[in-house]
């Protein structure tokens, strides 16, 4: 069952071509049950290219080839992902998304034949998710890191704003910044705490759960292109 006035699309964006170059974070080296251990990524990342409500999609820096359909070969994670243990698999997914009903339902739907299946039971099961455990899931989340390009006025600026968020919407500010570089991110960030401040709670929560899904999507996706 969706969320209350969350309209669930025709078509899932998770059918779209995933190519894990577009993935960038660096995950830790340790390993647990035969993949590596992830500690959760903050909220501000990027994943694959999808359109933000409300705003033209980037032009992207250049044409890649088109890639019709995921390439197994392209994510070898995913049959160690298959054969993982049952609590061993839901603990790779809450370094996902920290909702325990979300990775309790990928882990008991696997195997999954390829990386567009998972990816579809995935935004599936983000939209069903009731307003508790989306609570949930955002209450796992850490408070995105700064990064290093910003400079001091920056870094100064979105300690405020993380805070007049926090304040207002008793939860983490989550957002998936796609086809950025690194030093546009802390504009972006900035921008968009201070536009969806002006949000009321129905409305920023419908937001905050969009940028959930894709925030999983792209963990899940540096998941299963590990080698």
């Amino acid at each position: 069952m969706s969320p209350p006035g969350l309209t669930r699309p025709t078509e899932s964006r998770c059918a779209e071509p995933v190519d894990p170059r577009s993935t960038t974070l660096s995950r830790s080296s340790e390993s647990h049950a035969g993949l590596p251990e992830r500690p959760r990524q903050p909220a501000i990342r990027t994943a694959l290219p999808v359109q933000h409500p409300g705003r033209a999609a980037p032009a992207p820096a250049s044409a890649p080839d088109a890639v019709h359909a995921p390439a197994p070969h392209r994510f070898p994670g995913l049959a160690r992902f298959n054969a993982l243990p049952p609590a061993d698999a839901e603990a790779a997914l809450l370094a996902c998304c920290g909702s325990r009903r979300w990775a309790r339902r990928l882990a008991a739907h696997r195997p999954y034949p390829d990386p567009g299946a998972l990816l579809a039971a995935a935004e599936e099961a983000g939209y069903d998710m009731s307003p508790a455990e989306l609570t949930e899931a955002l209450a796992a989340e850490p408070v995105p890191g700064l990064g290093d390009t910003a400079p001091h006025s920056a870094h100064l600026a979105l300690r405020a704003a993380h805070a007049a968020y926090e304040s207002r919407f008793r939860y983490v500010f989550v957002i998936c910044l796609d086809a950025y570089e690194p030093a546009e991110r802390p504009d972006q960030v900035l921008a968009g705490i201070r536009a969806r401040l002006g949000h009321d709670e129905e409305k920023e929560r419908l937001v905050a759960a969009d940028e959930m899904r894709r925030l999983a999507r792209g963990r899940l996706i540096d998941l299963i292109s590990d080698s």
